[in-house]
């Protein structure tokens, strides 16, 4: 006589003992919360009015085992789907369930996992509250698709909110390069590199623009004192901290302005200036200046578009961006109004040159006294109308935020999170660790210090916020 074979379970349990198991713990789950319904229908009477699965019309399969009844019992379906088995959503059965077959549609959204539950022959109360909570919270959903962080917009800082002098208070950075002729040979033509170095006023908005021969730190201080020696003293410099300003890169064979050099240092202690870098891969934060970069390149391709490529010398460069500077600082920085009484426009030429486009009208013959207070007047009267509309029209502009508009939750010290890196698809951006938080003067959080490892070596990077995801916090239910 045959041996009855039967189906083993990997870990050795036997398929019938399994299949107890799973029945006993489905009908404990369901007696602690459909006891009632259950002892109805074991006692013939009809179940409650107030059940939350009348709706359901439930009954007892063979096993004892809570099922829907429905209205499906004459198809042909199988009959996993005709009565499929009722479990309680706010069960830990239930998450366990979502959790395994959210993991069998290798972590798909809502729509996926609940058809995979309920071609199992399941009806979770709630489910699509319990499947949308499990992915809320499921790192792997995290790591694949999740948002990046980011919180509410910081307000401005004092000075760009404060009358001060043109070119007091400075953003600036470095755009290019530029092939430029520098010599003829008789065998064609020599070229070089140029690039520029971009000040913009964060005040007045004006801008400045300089032509480097190289991005080395000799270079840019002779065009940090040219421009200090025409636009005056500067009190704050900000800027990114990007490859251009960083001083350890001398591995990586490419062009920098080292801020760390000790000359760049000896000159700005001795103009007293302060520099301040915005975290790395924040381009948000100087967004000042990235705009007129953005505004100064367009205008600059529109010219180099009409010039022959090698006709284009350094000389001529130095001559665009002179024009580039003034059709940049001749640009309104305030709605244009529709009142013919007030036909000038607000600009930063008007500060910067102490002229308007407007014809002067002729002034009568005066002696060289009153020629002089005249002028001088004038001048003070085109600066004090700059600085009245600068208030009055300008500021409120910048009142508004254009995103990022609510509170969010404040990334912690001991959160893990995903960096997500843009040459980097998802499933290739590092995991790391908050070491360090940082918050504002407003208490919000807008960059940290990270903890990675890279090739066996523990390193550490300060990064904004809008750089990572979070995958998990001890400080927090998010698993």
């Amino acid at each position: 006589m045959a041996r009855k074979i039967q189906n083993k379970h990997p870990l050795g349990i036997n398929s019938d003992t399994l299949k107890e198991t799973e029945r006993f713990l489905m009908k404990t789950v369901q007696y602690r919360t459909f006891g009632a319904e259950i002892d109805c229908l074991l006692a013939n009477s009809p179940i409650p009015r107030n059940s939350t699965i009348l709706s359901l019309d439930p009954k007892l399969d063979e096993h004892g085992i809570l099922c829907v009844g429905g209205r499906l019992n004459k198809s042909d379906f199988d009959a996993r789907l005709k009565n499929p088995t009722i479990i309680p959503g706010d069960s830990h059965l239930a998450r366990l369930l979502v959790h395994h077959h959210h993991s069998r549609v290798k972590h798909q959204g809502r729509t996926f996992t609940e058809g995979a539950v309920r071609s199992a022959g399941l009806w979770i109360t709630g489910a699509k509250r319990v499947i949308s909570s499990l992915i809320y919270k499921c790192v792997s959903c995290r790591k694949l698709r999740g948002r990046q962080q980011y919180q509410k917009m910081a307000d401005l800082p004092s000075d760009r909110l404060m009358p001060s002098p043109p070119f007091t208070y400075v953003g600036l950075d470095t755009f290019g390069p530029w092939f430029v002729v520098t010599r003829r040979t008789r065998g064609g033509q020599a070229n070089n590199k140029r690039w520029a170095v971009l000040f913009t006023c964060l005040t007045t908005r004006a801008i400045h623009i300089e032509v480097v021969e190289e991005l080395s730190s000799s270079s840019f201080i002779n065009a940090l004192r040219r421009f200090i020696s025409i636009r005056g003293p500067v009190k704050e410099l900000r800027s990114d901290r990007g490859t251009n300003f960083v001083g350890a890169t001398d591995a990586l064979k490419i062009n920098v302005v080292n801020v760390e050099d000790n000359s760049i240092k000896r000159f700005l202690d001795d103009e007293r200036t302060k520099w301040i870098f915005n975290p790395p891969q924040s381009s948000h934060m100087g967004g000042v200046w990235e705009r007129m970069i953005g505004v100064t390149r367009r205008i600059l391709d529109s010219m180099l578009a009409e010039t022959r490529h090698r006709h284009l010398t350094h000389e001529v460069l130095s001559t665009f961006m002179a024009e580039v500077s003034a059709i940049v600082n001749a640009r309104p920085i305030v709605p244009i109004s529709s009142d013919p009484q007030s036909p000038e426009i607000l600009t930063p030429a008007i500060l910067l040159t102490q002229k308007t486009n407007h014809e002067v009208e002729p002034m009568e013959l005066c002696d060289s006294k009153d020629l002089l207070r005249s002028q001088w007047q004038r001048v003070q009267s085109l600066a004090n109308t700059f600085w009245n509309r600068w208030r009055q029209e300008y500021l409120h502009t910048l009142q508004p935020r254009r995103k990022w508009f609510q509170d969010q939750r404040n990334v912690l010290q001991g959160d893990l999170v995903l960096l997500n890196e843009k040459n980097s698809a998802r499933n290739d951006c590092p995991m790391a660790v908050v070491e360090r938080a940082f918050p504002s003067s407003d208490g919000k959080v807008r960059k940290v210090e990270l903890r990675i490892m890279r090739g066996g070596k523990i390193t550490r990077y300060i990064r904004p916020v809008t750089e990572l995801v979070t995958l998990l916090s001890p400080n927090s239910d998010t698993s």
